[in-house]
């Protein structure tokens, strides 16, 4: 089993985590998915994949290191990112019932293995 694939295994098992992707910063297309159906991870991986690299661009600008994790929460639920090395970024999309610190701990621990 490939690194990115064990990410998305572990990152999917987190309770109330509806699916989780690897998707490059620079353009936003998906490089691997573990998704419930329903879920739109193409949208996502354009969304975060900009976002992240927009916020490297700003943080730097700013003479500060670039963020480590990303929480975008809305109504229905949450888009969790944590960049990883080669430009790549690990994303999940969870329900509002996931248990976020979890999810936090397994994609930190998964995004500094991708690349």
């Amino acid at each position: 089993m490939s690194a990115a694939q064990v990410a998305l295994d572990r990152v999917t098992r987190v309770p109330g985590v509806r699916g989780a992707l690897i998707a490059s910063s620079t353009d936003g297309l998906v490089v691997a998915e573990q998704l419930m159906d329903g879920v739109d991870g193409r949208a996502a991986a354009a969304l975060t994949g900009s976002l992240v690299a927009r916020l490297a661009r700003t943080t730097a600008g700013a003479g500060l290191r670039a963020p480590v994790f990303l929480h975008l929460r809305g109504e229905g639920g949450s888009i969790l990112a944590a960049p990883g090395t080669d430009g790549l970024v690990l994303v999940a999309v969870a329900g509002p019932e996931a248990n976020v610190g979890l999810a936090r701990l397994e994609m930190l621990n998964a995004a500094g293995r991708l690349g």
